[in-house]
């Protein structure tokens, strides 16, 4: 006790000298903050060993660097930039597409869309103040949205890193994020039905074909290929192809056949869809990519207990929302919603499940990839 005693008024001492002095502990004068010389904190121990510690100058510097400009309410957008900063914002602004704004802060979704839609209605945008008219974007957001297209972010790309157990081969993140697009493609017994749906959350395509040599006679190689081949012509161009890997266990003898069926049909799409060879020594990602099944049917909720329902009340939730909401979960056009309007609806005999299974991978993809990059 009396040790301690000893050492904290050995402490006291020491404060108490210092307090005197110019140093950490002097109190700065009214007005400004002073401009200190290089100061130093002595180690406890000996009382000899020094660390320097910043002066007020380096730390002003600091804050002054990082702050975010046009903090000044009484300032106008445009007075917060240089005149090169500004012409950067409004030439991506004026020219950017809906999917090539998806990837700046804040401007995924409808955001995007209101911006197309106010500079094809009223011209191109000639103030970063003109901005602030467009439906969703005030001050803030806009602030936001300058920032990100001054600073954008840049990933480091580092190949098969496992971006999460429902995507399979393992790729990272950053690939998938910088896609543009993505088809998302299910295969059924008799037809294959694809979903295009770009970064913005936009349906681009969305139709099946019907496959009339699938699961007859004796699963001929030559009439799989022509069925294969001839949807594979009508595929629309994508950064990936996501094709669903189906949840039939191996030990299911019933439903064997069909089983050996999607991975036939699996694997055509992969060897057709993939002509170029990734590996990590190329640095190149894959561009045929399997989803589980299982994996989108809990994201929405279809599951009871390890089998997976139908997903048209879902779809037709979705192509609602499409319409009565203002941020959709997912934009359709007006020719797929009065095409399958329809389609979906109880008791329908259309044969839409492919077409649901489709458009919900892809749904889940994106939200899946959002939800991992927070």
């Amino acid at each position: 006790m009396w040790v301690a005693r000893r050492f904290l008024s050995s402490v006291a001492q020491r404060i108490g000298q210092y307090a005197g002095q110019s140093g950490l502990f002097r109190r700065p004068p009214h007005g400004c903050l002073p401009e200190l010389e290089l100061r130093y904190l002595q180690c406890t121990c000996c009382w000899r060993s020094r660390v320097p510690v910043a002066g007020f100058e380096t730390l002003n510097a600091t804050i002054s660097s990082t702050s975010e400009p046009c903090k000044e309410d009484n300032r106008s957008l445009d007075a917060c930039y240089t005149s090169e900063q500004r012409d950067a914002i409004l030439q991506l602004l004026n020219t950017a597409t809906p999917s090539e704004m998806a990837g700046v802060k804040l401007l995924r979704g409808r955001k995007s869309l209101n911006i197309v839609e106010y500079r094809t209605k009223n011209g191109p945008f000639k103030t970063l103040e003109s901005v602030v008219n467009v439906p969703l974007l005030k001050h803030k957001s806009a602030v936001i949205v300058f920032n990100s297209i001054l600073n954008p972010v840049k990933k480091e790309r580092k190949v098969r890193i496992q971006l999460a157990k429902f995507i399979r081969p393992e790729v990272d993140r950053s690939w998938l994020e910088d896609a543009t697009s993505i088809v998302s493609l299910v295969c059924g017994t008799n037809k294959i039905a694809w979903a295009h749906v770009d970064r913005g959350m936009t349906v681009l395509d969305w139709q099946q074909l019907e496959c009339p040599n699938f699961l007859r006679g004796t699963y001929m190689a030559s009439a799989y290929l022509n069925d294969v081949s001839t949807v594979l012509a009508l595929l629309p161009s994508a950064d990936f192809y996501v094709i669903e890997k189906s949840s039939i266990s191996v030990q299911n003898t019933a439903l064997f056949p069909v089983m050996a069926h999607m991975r036939t049909v699996e694997a055509m799409l992969f060897a057709l869809l993939e002509p170029r060879k990734s590996s990590p020594e190329s640095n190149i990602p894959p561009r045929v990519l399997n989803m589980m099944r299982i994996a989108v049917g809990r994201h929405f909720g279809l599951m009871v207990g390890e089998s997976r329902t139908s997903g048209a009340q879902t779809v037709r939730q979705l192509m609602t929302e499409s319409v009565t909401q203002k941020l959709p979960r997912i934009n359709f056009p007006p020719e797929l919603l009065v095409k399958y309007r329809n389609y979906f609806q109880m008791g329908s005999r259309r044969g839409g499940e492919e077409l649901c299974d489709a458009l919900l991978q892809a749904v889940a993809f994106y939200e899946l990839l959002s939800e991992s990059s927070s």
